[in-house]
């Protein structure tokens, strides 16, 4: 026996009596003669509710029925159900609102939608097209809530596949279409539940543009959630409007002049730790007695981190000076660095690397200064003392 499916006709049916035609698993797998509860489909997600009491957490399409999955199990024969309304609603503004997007960009930029989904923060949409601009994307948002100001009247119709014209995509199904259609400017073949107008869909908010697999992936929201989004941004830039004590519409020009004058004093900090690390490279040097060979050598150890500038710093600090080798090593992640004067008798970046390929590491740099990582962190230990008794 196949489910008759409600929400094919109307998606504001969230309360009805329906018969118990199967169960499965201990009760908790319903399969009814007719349900309003939507399976997840088309990008969709499924609704959630209750049957007779026992909540519904899923919602399965299985061809010519539907199971419903239930917390617990339901008894009876006739069952009493009811569809989560905000969510189905939420879903509704949303989907209508992915139609009207995509007709739009359709209208204006001639671009195809291949691919749609309404996740549980936001929706996206993946696009055939290389890129939008700003300005692009500004142009679209504007036209598409026009559209949901005119509220455009949002129908369902059936037509054969055969004789269905004028759809925004051609659909791959046979038999009979179910086609939603808003007034004026969009026939699409869909599954989906959707609201009566345009109007119903609320604001729509363009969010962000990403590039995925070669399409252009666009996130929006409608409706009650485009509102609690722009409302958590607006209570957002209030925040940092009140940290720099400045008007609202000042914000960005500030953070942006407050950005460039962090970047200058990092780049000075940082280069005055240099300086100051090639001051106590060369202490180090002074207080550092040479070897039989008359090669004075130096390592630098650290648990975690980096072998950032500083350390760089450093080693060059402390191979400025005459007949030199400094080793510096981190634990996590694992890497080494090599720094020799030039007149310590090799090569650091072949002197490196021959080492390195003994441990399955890998690296290399120039002859006076190279670096490279090993996979594990007992490597580093045995890896600096061939490193230090280098000639």
């Amino acid at each position: 026996m196949t489910t008759t499916r409600i929400y094919f006709s109307g998606s504001y049916l969230t309360e009805f009596t329906a018969h118990v035609i199967e169960r499965a698993d201990e009760g908790r797998r319903i399969y009814l003669d007719r349900t309003a509860f939507y399976p997840a489909s088309g990008g969709q997600p499924n609704d959630l509710g209750d049957i007779s009491g026992a909540n519904v957490v899923d919602v399965i399409d299985e061809g010519a029925r539907i199971a419903h999955i239930t917390s617990s199990a339901v008894d009876g024969l006739e069952v009493e159900c009811r569809v989560d309304w905000p969510r189905r609603f939420d879903h509704m503004q949303q989907h209508s609102g992915q139609h009207l997007l995509s007709a739009v960009l359709f209208e204006r930029l001639g671009l195809e939608t291949v691919g749609f989904h309404l996740g549980a923060a936001a929706s996206t949409i993946d696009l055939a097209a290389a890129s939008l601009d700003a300005k692009e994307v500004a142009a679209i948002e504007a036209a598409v809530n026009e559209r949901v100001m005119e509220n455009r009247p949002v129908t369902v119709v059936f037509e054969e596949a055969s004789e269905a014209r004028d759809l925004r995509r051609a659909s791959d199904r046979e038999g009979t279409l179910r086609i939603v259609c808003i007034e004026g400017l969009d026939r699409s073949a869909c599954g989906g539940t959707h609201v009566r107008a345009t109007g119903e869909i609320g604001p729509v908010l363009i969010r962000k543009l990403e590039k995925i697999r070669g399409d252009l992936r666009l996130e929006f929201l409608c409706g009650l959630r485009a509102l609690r989004r722009a409302r958590a941004d607006f209570e957002a830039l209030s925040r940092i409007a009140k940290i720099f004590s400045a008007p609202l519409d000042d914000t960005a020009a500030l953070v942006a002049s407050q950005r460039e004058a962090f970047q200058e004093a990092d780049k000075s900090r940082r280069k005055i730790s240099a300086e100051l690390a090639r001051y106590r490279g060369r202490e180090m040097y002074q207080t550092t007695a040479p070897g039989a060979d008359g090669l004075r050598r130096a390592l630098h150890r650290q648990a975690s981190g980096s072998l950032d500038d500083e350390v760089r710093g450093l080693a060059q600090g402390f191979t400025a000076q005459a007949k030199a080798l400094f080793v510096a090593a981190v634990d996590n992640p694992p890497a080494v660095l090599l720094a020799v004067s030039a007149d310590a008798g090799l090569n650091a970046g072949q002197t490196l690397k021959a080492a390195l390929s003994t441990f399955g590491g890998r690296g290399g740099g120039s002859a006076l200064l190279a670096q490279g990582s090993v996979p594990a962190a007992d490597q580093v230990e045995p890896l600096c003392r061939v490193l230090a008794q280098a000639v």
